[in-house]
């Protein structure tokens, strides 16, 4: 595989909203997250994910688009989004734009004009039906909204204020590929494409996701916009197996650099319900699909490496301690997935160990599928203890309270009124206490962005999973004859390890590791030649 930029570098997302405020008015914005620039190139990243900041009537927080070539005011200007692409390019840190169009907002001029007649330029833009089927939102309810001025139905697989756009149609097609024109002209590094698999879609044969045109979709995509431009490009495809990821990521293929696949998002789930019906996580599953997308893909695709994103609750909460042993399973989350082969991508907070931020009743949310859900569960005959129960483990407003900068008022986040209540625990869990701190999560983030920048064993070695007691994740990682070894201890309970290594690269606790490892403790050490544990 040719060697790209993006394959050595560490990526972070961040989500404006919630990341820095300005100017006071409780929301953050672009100027805000200008003004953190130099904290992320002492982090050490190479690039941002930014969600998105187009203009937008807000109904699902920004992912509902009135204009792709407009900045929502309360984010700032186009001026102020071309002053932050230039100043992160002078740190060597490159914008990745959130890209969404499988569906716009209902706000969007496109689709106010299809609504008006059957006749309009725009109408074959969205999916029309005279009778809707029993397609679900993932939102909830029914995919389908009757709506009176048109006198149709149209889909919408999320929010009824996110109308699908039709990707049948060359017109709208070209319409996304221009619009992505502009922002590559701005100088922007990339695409980060939400829900990207489901363009493609048959709805009167319920196929939504990887539907039958998806790839030819990608790839007249890649001709109109990206392709030969060095650019960085990764879907999100729920739905993706480690095949279908080669087909997106294998660089003869003309699509994308990396898909994000979620297969170890949903291990805490009950088997064919759905993300709310919660079980415990089982280590050796995850030890199980982590390494088949660490193997499988081979040199014919790339991984995206990830615990956290804007839609998932805080991996320390989660899977890890967020009391006892928080900075421990924080230090553990970061050295199991940096170690692996892939781009890592950290999610704002992540690096100093953020934690979920429960709530007692439905109106502390702000989130539009956790209130959804919870009304109707309560008609299903769920009692509210309950609903706010899988609220709390899976609701998304556990990764979108703001930023925990420093110990003054609102975590440093806002002079005014957060949009989103700030997590009470700021006092000890802020940026400011984590520089102050050389055994802090943020040291243990930086020094393992420069390992990856300093080892290509870490980039490209191969992997192979360790035969260990359940609770261990160890593997080995292999590069020109070196040899490193990674070994996690995933839970609160001691474990014995017995491993013969030659020097400790990196390490969560303070001392040398032993053959008891102590709760959460994990260490990366090099091997010398013929040991294999």
């Amino acid at each position: 595989m040719k060697q790209k930029w993006w394959q050595e570098i560490v990526m972070y997302q961040i989500y404006p909203r919630s990341f820095q405020d300005s100017n006071g008015d409780g929301i953050g914005d672009i100027p805000g997250i200008i003004s953190r620039l130099d904290y992320l190139q002492e982090l050490g990243i190479g690039g941002i994910w930014l969600s998105p900041v187009y203009q937008s009537p807000n109904d699902d927080n920004g992912y509902d688009i009135s204009d792709y070539e407009s900045i929502m005011t309360e984010f700032g200007t186009m001026a102020d989004m071309e002053c932050l692409i230039s100043e992160a390019d002078k740190r060597g840190i490159k914008i990745i734009m959130d890209l969404v169009v499988n569906h716009t907002s209902d706000e969007h001029p496109w689709f106010i004009e299809a609504r008006q007649t059957k006749d309009s330029k725009t109408r074959d833009y969205y999916v029309w039906r005279d009778e809707p089927n029993d397609i679900e939102s993932i939102f909830s309810g029914s995919a389908w909204q009757f709506d009176e001025t048109a006198g149709q139905y149209y889909l919408h697989l999320f929010s009824k204020k996110q109308p699908d756009l039709n990707w049948e149609n060359e017109k709208l097609r070209q319409a996304v590929y221009d619009m992505m024109n502009f922002w590559i002209d701005k100088g922007i590094g990339g695409f980060r494409m939400d829900v990207i698999d489901l363009i493609s879609k048959v709805p009167d044969q319920k196929i939504l996701g990887n539907g039958p045109h998806l790839h030819d979709y990608i790839k007249e995509m890649s001709q109109a916009t990206f392709g030969g431009k060095n650019l960085m490009t990764v879907g999100e495809t729920w739905g993706a197996t480690p095949e279908i990821a080669k087909q997106y990521s294998n660089p003869a293929n003309n699509e994308l650099s990396m898909v994000f696949q979620f297969e170890h998002i949903g291990l805490d789930e009950i088997p064919g319900q759905t993300k709310w019906d919660l079980r415990k996580l089982r280590v050796p599953e995850l030890k199980q699909v982590l390494s088949k997308w660490q193997t499988e893909l081979g040199n014919e695709g790339w991984n995206s490496l990830f615990w956290n994103n804007h839609d998932l609750p805080r991996i320390v909460s989660r899977w890890g301690n967020d009391t006892t042993y928080r900075v421990e399973s924080a230090k553990m989350f970061a050295i199991l997935l940096h170690l692996m082969k892939g781009t890592p991508y950290i999610y704002q907070g992540e690096e100093i160990g953020m934690t979920n931020k429960p709530i007692t009743d439905i109106s502390e949310v702000d989130d539009i599928e956790s209130i959804n859900l919870y009304h109707e569960r309560l008609t299903q005959g769920y009692n509210k203890e309950e609903i706010v129960r899988s609220i709390n483990t899976k609701g998304r407003d556990n990764a979108r309270t703001p930023m925990q900068w420093s110990i003054d008022e609102n975590a440093g986040f806002t002079s005014g009124r957060a949009w989103l209540a700030v997590n009470s625990n700021y006092k000890t869990i802020n940026v400011k206490e984590a520089l102050k701190d050389k055994n802090s999560v943020f040291y243990t983030y930086q020094k393992l962005i420069q390992i990856r920048k300093d080892n290509p064993l870490v980039i490209w070695g191969d992997y192979e999973l360790l035969d260990t007691a359940d609770d261990i994740f160890a593997y080995t990682r292999s590069y020109q004859g070196e040899k490193w070894l990674v070994v996690a201890n995933f839970s609160e309970e001691e474990n014995e390890f017995e491993g013969v290594f030659r020097e400790l690269i990196i390490h969560n606790y303070l001392d040398n590791p032993q053959k008891i490892l102590r709760p959460y403790e994990t260490f990366v050490a090099k091997m010398g030649e013929g040991e294999n544990e």
